[in-house]
């Protein structure tokens, strides 16, 4: 699907179609457009795409890679800037991403994604609400769509804090396989994530300075603000990730020590055991000639030997505090 948004900043007023907008020639320099292509790759949008605009071939590729990292490019009549979002089915830390590519000139944004961008159908759905998002420009917009991006992030980095604290409890009350998988996960998850933020942050340190072409002065402090929260990002999936070291490393800890205990406790009763075993062995040997066999006591006498050598074993593991 291809949607087309045509603001007049004289007016006040805007004008949404589909890609028959691209082709109106008599556009006001007052006026500034919005292109937001759902699915470039399809067959349909990839020949919109390459008819009206004549991005960078370069650009255009990477808009279209599945695992492009993030990046910033300033061209002569615009700048082109890729970020990894959350798909539109992400809720928790078991996340997948979608490339959302912007093409940002003077009256110009193109917004170019495979697949639904919550982000992006949000900020689209206000500017029809409230036109005073589309009266500050194309890089505004841009701002908003980043923001909400982060925002999404934010969410699920700042929901490990509590979940965290119940694996640490059941990880002394319900130990566990699943726990240490879950754990392991997390770990893998935070690495990803902390890359993704590094990117954004690094980018968004650039628009943040000054002068950047098509990005106005309020800009840069709207950029600023997106910089920060990925800042922050960084540093919570950072800590996030020490702490599920912390919480793997606390796991093999209590589970080997569980384990020396139970390895404790069947030595106790191999050691217990042990002389008895010799004992009912020697006499259970089939020999006619064995002395205490014609005692009249002698089972009781055998039975109260082995019961005391029970009884001292169990009392030098309780002097020695192994039991």
């Amino acid at each position: 699907m291809i949607r087309v948004m045509v603001y007049d900043r004289n007016s006040g007023q805007s004008n949404m179609g589909d890609e028959t907008l691209l082709s109106d020639s008599g556009r006001s320099a007052t006026e500034w457009m919005w292109v937001d292509f759902s699915d470039i790759d399809s067959p349909q949008e990839a020949n919109v795409f390459e008819k009206h605009f004549s991005f960078d071939p370069l650009a255009v590729a990477d808009a279209r890679h599945d695992t492009h990292p993030p990046k910033l490019e300033h061209f002569e009549d615009h700048f082109f800037l890729l970020l990894k979002g959350l798909d539109s089915d992400t809720v928790t830390i078991d996340f997948r991403t979608i490339q959302v590519a912007f093409f940002v000139g003077e009256h110009l944004l193109v917004t170019a994604r495979k697949k639904r961008s919550l982000s992006i159908d949000h900020i689209w759905a206000k500017c029809t609400k409230d036109k005073r998002i589309l009266h500050q420009g194309p890089a505004h917009v841009v701002y908003r769509i980043s923001r909400f991006l982060t925002d999404r992030y934010t969410g699920i980095i700042t929901g490990m804090e509590s979940r965290l604290d119940e694996l640490e409890n059941e990880m002394f009350e319900r130990p566990g396989d699943n726990l240490l998988e879950e754990l392991v996960g997390y770990g893998k998850n935070l690495n990803k994530l902390k890359r993704i933020f590094t990117y954004h942050q690094n980018i968004f340190s650039t628009l943040r300075s000054k002068a950047q072409p098509f990005v106005p002065k309020r800009g840069r402090y709207e950029f600023n603000d997106v910089f920060e929260h990925n800042e922050r990002l960084v540093s919570l999936s950072g800590l996030y990730k020490d702490l599920t070291n912390d919480l793997i490393n606390g796991y093999i800890s209590v589970s080997g020590h569980r384990l020396n205990q139970i390895m404790k406790i069947l030595t106790i009763v191999t050691t217990i055991f042990l002389p008895l075993t010799l004992l009912v062995g020697v006499y259970g040997m089939n020999f006619e000639y064995i002395p205490e066999l014609k005692i009249k006591y002698a089972y009781f006498f055998l039975l109260g030997i082995m019961m005391s050598v029970a009884a001292f074993l169990l009392l030098m593991f309780r002097k020695l505090k192994w039991i």
